[in-house]
């Protein structure tokens, strides 16, 4: 007889299926996946001389100054422990790097770059965008940061687009949509994978370093302090009797002494003259307050 295939056949099924599951998996947890294995095998960036994690440059107008200082700096600070530094200057006068930026530059490891249509207008994007931004990734050791506002995104320039598509393996642009508030958004996630590994130090839950070795005992900031009850109970199901010895020491009694009789109490003489009362006189006294006599008018 034909041989059968059913063995054959069911193994192929099973690998696509296989197959199809892990795709699945990646697709929607592969940002999950790289921000494991960089924070359990990714190299720090330690002993380089740095000191700040990431340039932010901005534009000081009222939306992008609330993101940055409102959005940006308190995640990469409050949660993460970077260390950010922050300009809302031209970076770029005249088309050339700035002084400061060239400082600051040499000091931190990332650029971050809030590319909104408020920093396009700034003379070197109008001018000569290209020079611009090869500027900027010549000062850059890693790819730089984009963040561009997601209904800005869909306005920008067709120049401006197509740069950062001809640099895109030198930028890291990233969109902020209205649902990238949420701690666990796509945004943050690859704006992790951008930044430098972060550092965490042993026994972080013990309280601030600083206090720690200040010895400091304020109880607000010391776990679990002896006077406070925080242990749990010995005995939950309530007193069982008593478990260890009890040794009862003699009652040792007080000597009785001899009842003292009370006498009659005899009155002791006063040291205080009051013979004299009924004579005094206890009006008040006004020549005190005369200030000027009836003989001096």
């Amino acid at each position: 007889g034909a041989p059968s295939h059913t063995t054959a056949v069911v193994a192929a099924v099973l690998l696509l299926l296989f197959l199809g599951v892990a795709a699945l998996v990646y697709s929607r947890c592969h940002l999950n996946i790289k921000l494991w294995y960089k924070n359990s095998y990714g190299d720090y960036e330690l002993g380089d001389g740095k000191l700040h994690d990431a340039y932010v440059s901005y534009v000081n107008n009222d939306q992008d100054r609330k993101f940055v200082h409102f959005i940006l700096k308190p995640y990469l600070e409050n949660k993460n422990a970077y260390k950010v530094h922050l300009n809302d200057n031209d970076i770029l006068p005249g088309g050339e790097p700035s002084a400061e930026l060239l400082m600051n530059m040499s000091r931190s490891r990332r650029l971050i770059v809030l590319l909104s249509h408020a920093y396009l207008e700034q003379d070197w994007c109008t001018s000569n965008f290209r020079q611009g931004l090869l500027h900027l990734l010549e000062l850059c050791q890693r790819p730089a940061i984009v963040i561009v506002l997601e209904g800005q995104a869909k306005r920008m320039r067709p120049d401006v687009k197509r740069l950062m598509d001809e640099h895109q393996h030198r930028l890291t642009v990233l969109t902020w949509r209205h649902n990238s508030v949420i701690p666990s958004s796509v945004f943050w996630k690859e704006l992790a994978l951008a930044m430098p590994r972060r550092v965490v130090y042993p026994n972080q839950s013990a309280g601030d370093p600083q206090t720690t070795l200040q010895d400091d005992k304020d109880p607000m900031l010391t776990l679990n302090p002896d006077y406070l009850d925080c242990n749990s109970d010995t005995d939950p199901a309530g007193d069982l009797g008593l478990r260890l010895p009890v040794y009862k020491a003699l009652a040792c009694r007080a000597p009785v002494l001899p009842a003292v009789p009370i006498g009659a109490a005899e009155p002791k003489p006063s040291d205080i003259d009051v013979s004299d009362l009924g004579s005094r006189n206890y009006g008040a006294r006004t020549d005190f307050y005369r200030l000027v006599t009836e003989a001096d008018v």
